[in-house]
């Protein structure tokens, strides 16, 4: 048998958040079984937190489908079920991804911060990639659709408002074909809002890693605030909100360290809650 541990990462208030399931230790799972853990638990992702020879933990990740190099909120969720089972004594570590080593910051209230890539700006793109697959009519021209990655490669959507948002209706297939086409991980739907402390209200859609659309989205959040960052607003500190529209809402912070318009380190950070813990066969 196999415990796992049930958690939201990015709460609100400890309500709704994104889920995850969370193994500790059990290294000697192999990518099949842990696969299947995956798909059991049904969640966009689970992580499995391992011993390193590199860092403090090595942390893999697994979709209902397959392995992924790096996920913010299953990382969160980790850190959080860690903190709960009092498994931390220091306000900072190294974790071992696929994606690199990162660095984890554990603040005095709770909020967990991981660090991200600097961002790499890659392809800009032309919204009839878009066609068939979301309203094209919604998309805010302002500003470009472009490929971000900071350490995923995510396709950024503006929409013109927060009603258009609301009323995406993404042909998922379609979608999973395009971002396949793209070497993208999914589209990251976001609409500006001012006069708030949040910035924008977003929305994910990862199809082709069988997640058609999920409630908090930590890597495409750090990419999104680097987008902001180049066109839109400089600042310290960006928030967002994601699952609106699946009743699941999640807050999302990332903090940017920068000088002379360059962008020196990023972080992505949230609040969790545990939500229980199940065993499984294996």
């Amino acid at each position: 048998m196999v415990d796992i541990y049930a958690a939201a990462a990015f709460s609100k208030d400890n309500k709704g958040g994104n889920r995850a399931g969370v193994v500790l230790g059990r290294s000697e799972l192999t990518s099949v079984q842990k696969a299947a853990i995956a798909k059991e638990m049904g969640y966009s992702e689970t992580v499995f937190v391992l011993d390193s020879d590199k860092a403090d933990f090595r942390l893999q990740y697994f979709t209902p489908t397959e392995e992924v190099p790096l996920c913010g909120h299953a990382t969160i969720a980790a850190f959080s079920t860690l903190k709960l089972l009092s498994m931390l004594d220091k306000p900072e570590y190294t974790i071992e991804t696929e994606a690199g080593i990162l660095n984890i910051y554990i603040k005095e209230d709770s909020l967990i911060l991981m660090e991200q890539n600097c961002p790499a700006y890659l392809k800009i793109l032309d919204s009839d990639i878009f066609t068939g697959c979301i309203q094209k009519g919604f998309i805010d021209h302002r500003f470009p659709i472009q490929i971000v990655s900071t350490g995923l490669n995510d396709i950024m959507l503006p929409v013109d408002s927060a009603e258009h948002l609301k009323r995406l209706s993404p042909d998922f297939e379609r979608i999973a074909n395009m971002t396949k086409e793209k070497e993208a991980v999914g589209v990251h739907a976001f609409t500006l809002i001012k006069e708030s402390d949040v910035t924008a209200i977003c929305r994910n859609f990862a199809p082709l890693y069988g997640i058609n659309e999920e409630s908090a989205t930590g890597t495409a959040s750090c990419a999104l605030a680097c987008y902001l960052f180049k066109y839109y607003k400089q600042q310290p500190q960006y928030v967002f909100e994601q699952g609106h529209n699946m009743g699941e809402i999640s807050r999302i912070v990332v903090n940017i360290l920068y000088h002379e318009n360059v962008i020196d380190s990023v972080f992505v950070g949230g609040y969790g809650h545990m939500l229980g813990k199940k065993s499984l066969p294996v």
